[in-house]
């Protein structure tokens, strides 16, 4: 039984937490995995040229509108508002229910400004793309697919709107398929309408799975509003305020989020300025390389996500050591993950992308640009994952923070200032090692600053942890280009290069002193099934939320202990 269905009951934290994680898992493999499948089709119908640049700098809507409406702001903004809705229903049943209340004072005023805005960039797509590329050389068509992909600022909002709300109500199903019900509608709509439309099909086809992603939630939503509170994660019944989470939409409180994700989705749009008026087909060569080498990413903050709501209701219980040690736990296994997936596309890129792309229009040449561009890309995915992580401890309580949005300015103005000359000597490449460069001094700034937020984490022994993560992963990449040189068949060579890779880091956290300990999956796993047996009786069942919630992350230490 998923987490979506099952008694009206509060379930173990630790069993719904797994359950959670394993859905989400599957499902954004999936996603990902169909994703590969959309960029696999782009390059082979259309290649790395004039025209798929003309796509992308139109894809630069969606891309900002995901980050803004679904990953960033919005999920932000409402998973602690519903989160502090929840809990305050929990507590006091008398009187309107402030769920039903909150999605009454937000949903509409949302809709409303949102379709606005996208009638807005209809209107405007020769100006937005004038200034996102100054340099194409077929302006008109990315005008064109503008103005089909700006429709998907009304369905990104409504869809991050039904995420935060069913997230925070314990539903990951729905929001953990988005992106497989986005992707195949653009699969879908190029493979039919190609023909006709040319690569306008591609940008038709975002138009279409914005709809689509819409309508996997939109029924779950409904049947918890309509149903009351059901399944939900650990409940805890004190609140920290008051149920009036609808000013959570005043411009002083959400400023700070929407600065911080337009930042943060801004730095696409500095590298594919920057690459207008290079050569053709640099803007797809970018395009590529950062859509695999950030899959490592996406995986690593799938934790992060499903537990995010856990933090937003430990803090509105005042619990803030329960949410400490969930956020560092986090941390450490997100960074294993990211570092293991960044070490694999450095040591083995060139096979990576052969054995994904080249194909039909998508040349040799391409291959070897696009290989070049990404792996100076994975250098900044611990800096990406991290930002993505600990931007969480500044936006899980009740007041949102300046901080990322400061830092993650600072972080931009790093990418600017070593984009414009690394564009002109190095071309793309340059463009990805200003990306990297930026993001990663945003990551130190979050981490510095984290102390001293609502989840105060030990940023020293974090930094430490990480630091030694690091360099299991540069002895990792290390081994793993050897090995990948060694070997000539591209699906040979990636095998054997993710092998190496894995068996080097797993061995540096084995051998080397002071290595951060990460709980062994068997451990825990014995550990939830002998909790689980404690609880039996009902009476240890109803006093568990609280308990189960404060325990979580016990098991995972900053430093090795002593023998």
């Amino acid at each position: 039984m998923g987490p979506d269905a099952g008694p009206r009951h509060t379930p173990p934290a630790r069993g719904f937490l797994a359950k959670a994680a394993a859905v989400t898992a599957v499902l954004t493999a999936l996603g990902a995995l169909l994703g590969l499948v959309r960029d696999q089709i782009l390059a082979g119908y259309f290649g790395a040229g004039a025209e798929t640049d003309a796509f992308l700098v139109a894809w630069t809507v969606p891309e900002f509108a995901s980050t803004l409406l679904i990953e960033d702001a919005m999920a932000l903004i409402l998973v602690p508002a519903f989160s502090r809705a929840l809990a305050h229903r929990a507590a006091d049943l008398a009187g309107d229910d402030p769920v039903r209340a909150l999605v009454r004072g937000t949903l509409p005023r949302l809709t409303l400004t949102v379709a606005v805005v996208a009638t807005a960039l209809v209107v405007a797509a020769p100006l937005l793309v004038r200034v996102l590329a100054p340099g194409l050389p077929d302006p008109q068509l990315a005008v064109d697919c503008t103005r089909l992909t700006a429709t998907c600022a009304l369905s990104f909002a409504l869809v991050g709107y039904c995420s935060a709300a069913l997230r925070a109500h314990g539903r990951f199903v729905p929001p953990a398929a988005i992106y497989v019900a986005y992707n195949v509608g653009i699969i879908g709509t190029i493979v039919v309408l190609r023909e006709p439309l040319g690569v306008r099909s591609a940008a038709a086809g975002v138009a279409v799975g914005g709809v689509l992603m819409v309508l996997v939630q939109a029924p779950s939503l409904l049947r918890v509003l309509r149903s009351g509170p059901g399944p939900l994660p650990p409940r805890e019944p004190e609140t920290a305020g008051p149920a009036g989470d609808g000013h959570l939409l005043v411009l002083g409180l959400i400023a700070p989020v929407v600065v911080f994700s337009l930042a943060r989705q801004s730095q696409t749009l500095i590298e594919r300025f920057l690459a207008s008026p290079l050569p053709a087909g640099a803007i797809s060569h970018l395009n590529y390389a950062q859509k695999v080498a950030q899959m490592p990413m996406i995986l690593s903050l799938m934790l992060c996500t499903v537990s995010f709501p856990v933090v937003a209701r430990a803090l509105a219980a005042g619990d803030g050591e329960a949410a400490r040690r969930r956020v560092e736990r986090d941390l450490l296994l997100a960074a294993v993950v990211v570092l293991l997936g960044a070490s694999t596309v450095i040591a083995a890129a060139p096979q990576i992308v052969e054995l994904l792309f080249q194909r039909g229009e998508f040349d040799r040449g391409d291959t070897v640009a696009t290989a070049a561009v990404m792996r100076v890309y994975a250098l900044g995915l611990l800096g990406q994952t991290m930002v993505g992580a600990l931007v969480r401890c500044y936006f899980s309580a009740a007041r949102p923070l300046w901080y990322p949005a400061a830092a993650m300015g600072a972080g931009l103005a790093v990418t600017v200032a070593a984009g414009v000359p690394a564009a002109h000597l190095w071309g793309a490449v340059g463009i990805a090692g200003a990306n990297a460069l930026g993001i990663t001094a945003t990551a130190v700034l979050l981490l510095r600053g984290a102390h001293r937020q609502a989840v105060p984490v030990r940023a020293g022994l974090l930094g430490e942890g990480l630091l030694r993560l690091a360099t299991a992963g540069a002895w990792a990449t290390a081994a793993g280009w050897l090995c990948s040189m060694a070997i000539r068949p591209a699906a040979l060579s990636v095998t054997v290069a993710s092998l190496v890779v894995a068996g080097v880091f797993l061995l540096f956290l084995l051998c080397a002193p002071r290595a951060p300990e990460i709980p062994p999956l068997t451990r825990s796993a014995v550990r939830r099934i002998a909790h689980a047996r404690r609880r039996a009786a009902p009476p240890a069942a109803e006093a568990a939320p609280v308990d189960e919630t404060a325990a979580v992350g016990r098991d995972v230490p900053l430093r090795r202990r002593p023998r």
